[in-house]
């Protein structure tokens, strides 16, 4: 199996180097590059390959928000995953980040084996959401005078905002199928024409798009 290729982007080398060490005990991951800047990440996600970025959010100059959005924007990094890490679940740039782009995000204090598992789910094209915090961010950042304007997904048929509805509320396409009385491929099949009909990346990106529509509110997410 092909190891998933890290690149490991946070200003702090200390920080770096203890989930370099850590990566690098798994045996299906690689760390394949370290960056201090956004800048730097962007260029070495090209340069390196990389599969996933480990991105932390403030990093002087080009910070962890415009890095992902400059990788989500680049035709050629289509398959680089970013994962987001914070130190403060609450921290309101998470939402601008999954705006940006980012597959998911976790906590600085994740416990280790949780950080690698994060990683393989990210790595494997899936969005790594935390429920409560995503909804606690997401009610916050909607009731910002900053927050732009969003249509919502008026292109999207009945069955496609019902499966819209229940992926902005964190069920996995098992549990969409289960709930709706579908085949897993089927839910599968919705998910992929939604974010092909709404241009979204990836499910975190859809969870964005269910609130800022609507079809979920705070305190429904993972109901």
């Amino acid at each position: 199996m092909t190891p998933v290729r890290v690149l490991l982007a946070d200003d702090q080398a200390l920080v770096r180097a203890a989930f370099a060490m850590l990566v690098e005990t798994a045996p299906d991951m690689v760390v394949v590059g370290q960056a201090a800047t956004g800048r730097e990440a962007v260029d070495l996600a090209r340069t390196e390959r990389a599969d996933l970025v480990l991105m932390d959010i403030r990093m002087p100059g080009l910070d962890g928000i415009e890095a992902t959005r400059l990788i989500a924007a680049d035709e050629d990094l289509a398959g680089v995953r970013v994962l987001v890490l914070t130190t403060y679940d609450t921290d309101e740039h998470i939402v601008e980040a999954l705006r940006a782009g980012a597959s998911g995000f976790l906590v600085k204090d994740t416990r280790p084996a949780d950080l690698l598992d994060a990683i393989r789910v990210v790595a494997a094209g899936e969005a790594l959401l935390s429920p409560g915090p995503t909804a606690r961010l997401i009610e916050r950042f909607l009731r910002s005078p900053s927050a732009p304007p969003t249509a919502g997904p008026e292109c999207l048929s009945e069955r496609e905002r019902q499966v819209l509805t229940l992926v902005a509320r964190g069920l996995n396409n098992t549990e969409i199928a289960e709930a709706l009385g579908l085949s897993p491929l089927t839910a599968k099949t919705h998910v992929s024409r939604i974010m092909g009909k709404l241009g979204a990346r990836d499910r975190a990106q859809l969870v964005v798009v269910g609130y800022e529509s609507g079809l979920v509110t705070p305190g429904t997410m993972g109901a």
